[in-house]
């Protein structure tokens, strides 16, 4: 088990990723407020984040949280697919609300948010784990045949993150039709 005690540094990074939702709905506020979505914009930008909420939904299919280190479907390729969705995501919506503002603010969180789940993630694992996800981290993957399980994509919450990319992106469709109204 971590001992955040221990570290200063990563008992920082645990109050940090601890409100990444809270902020995460601040950001998402603001970036819808000053979203100014076009047709073309959303063309661009919804494909981007639909390959981000799909790689998430593989992901949530394979992990078992706080029981293993997760080696199976996504896992194999990189260490943390969950949140290189969650960027995509990001990084699609980025582009379809056609804002700098927008931009910075989403990239901006990403980045703080990400690298502070990240890091912390990983030393939780370290600690939960040991050799064993050193060498994961290392790039010892075993092959695993666990199968991609849509039950445990939703017991690990992924409905709730599809309904919140399917609520953004009708929200920015109704700002581009409102936009386009006489």
């Amino acid at each position: 088990m971590l001992d955040l005690d221990a570290d200063p540094w990563l008992r920082f990074l645990f109050h940090v990723a601890r409100r990444r939702v809270v902020a995460g709905f601040v950001v998402a506020v603001v970036a819808f407020a000053g979203a100014r979505p076009s047709w073309r914009s959303m063309a661009a930008g919804v494909p981007i984040a639909l390959l981000g909420e799909g790689l998430r939904i593989w992901a949530a299919g394979h992990l078992v949280k706080g029981r293993e280190v997760t080696m199976s479907g996504p896992y194999r390729l990189m260490r943390h697919p969950l949140y290189a969705g969650s960027a995509l995501i990001g990084v699609g919506f980025a582009v379809a609300a056609a804002s700098p503002l927008v931009a910075g603010v989403v990239l901006g969180y990403l980045a703080v948010m990400t690298v502070a789940a990240v890091r912390l993630e990983e030393a939780t694992l370290r600690a939960d784990f040991g050799e064993v996800y050193v060498r994961y981290a290392a790039g010892d993957r075993p092959a695993r045949t666990r199968r991609f399980s849509a039950r445990r994509a939703a017991g690990n919450g992924e409905h709730l993150a599809a309904i919140g990319f399917l609520a953004a992106a009708l929200v920015l469709c109704g700002k581009v039709w409102l936009a386009s109204r006489p």
